[in-house]
């Protein structure tokens, strides 16, 4: 028998396994209902989500310089987020201003 498979039998005859093994099909997952929106409430809602988890690393970074009882792993956690929601808010602004000047180069 394959290795990676004995693993799979052997899942299924624990007690994890078991309440599982019962529990017939499973139903696939269903998608969240989304609202339609506009391209302008889209944008608007990331960047309000964009400013507050800057601000949430600011405050987090702050709170710990004056001493704060915050852990050192919470403020690293909270400016990295921060940093990778600012590099996606530039990878946006880059890909807006390139399909801007895209399309002002089409002749009319």
């Amino acid at each position: 028998m394959i290795a990676g498979l004995g693993l799979v039998d052997r899942l299924n005859q624990t007690s994890l396994g078991n309440g599982l093994a019962g529990a017939g099909t499973v139903a696939p997952p269903v998608a969240p209902a989304i609202a339609p929106t506009s391209f302008e409430a889209a944008l608007e809602a990331a960047a309000s989500q964009s400013v507050a988890t800057l601000e949430r690393a600011e405050s987090a970074s702050m709170h710990a310089l004056k001493g704060g009882d915050i852990q050192a792993r919470d403020v690293v956690d909270a400016v990295m987020s921060a940093e990778q929601t600012l590099q996606a808010a530039i990878a946006i602004r880059d890909k807006i201003v390139t399909a801007y000047l895209e399309i002002s180069r089409m002749a009319i």
